[in-house]
């Protein structure tokens, strides 16, 4: 049924429900699952959010986001190991969370994706935004998504 299943994860409570479910599905069927975790880039300017900082600091500040994104990728591998599946953890610099995703899928020939939704509505979805609505509208290749 499915070869390489990828699994997004922001290293929620919520996202914790869809590695589960996709290490479970990986179980089942046979596949191997990619653990996938989009690290951002630090906000350069005040208008991005950012405040100035040292080119130093701001290095600091993405290296310790790189080793925090590797911790909860490993930490899928770690629990794919206990049922035997194989899982490849990859982290991804973008600012473009669904982008990534979406190219993360294809790059490594995924034939599912799955990820958590947290199901905002209304003012909170328009202000916060949807990466997995975005995922969902631009995916070529299916998406789980669980809630």
């Amino acid at each position: 049924m499915y070869k390489r299943i990828l699994v997004a994860t922001d290293g929620s409570k919520l996202s914790q429900q869809a590695i589960n479910h996709a290490l479970s599905l990986a179980d089942v069927t046979g596949a191997d699952v990619v653990a996938l975790k989009v690290v951002p880039r630090y906000p350069q300017t005040y208008f991005e959010g950012g405040v100035a900082l040292a080119a130093a600091e701001v290095a600091r500040i993405e290296k310790q986001w790189q080793e925090e994104a590797m911790k909860a990728v490993n930490a899928v591998k770690d629990a794919g190991q206990k049922l035997e599946v194989k899982v490849k953890p990859i982290t991804v610099k973008s600012d473009l969370v669904s982008d990534a995703i979406i190219a993360a899928a294809k790059r490594n020939k995924c034939d599912l994706i799955v990820m958590a939704s947290h199901g905002r509505r209304g003012i909170k979805r328009l202000l916060l935004g949807s990466e997995t609505q975005q995922v969902l509208t631009h995916s070529h290749i299916p998406v789980l998504v669980l809630r």
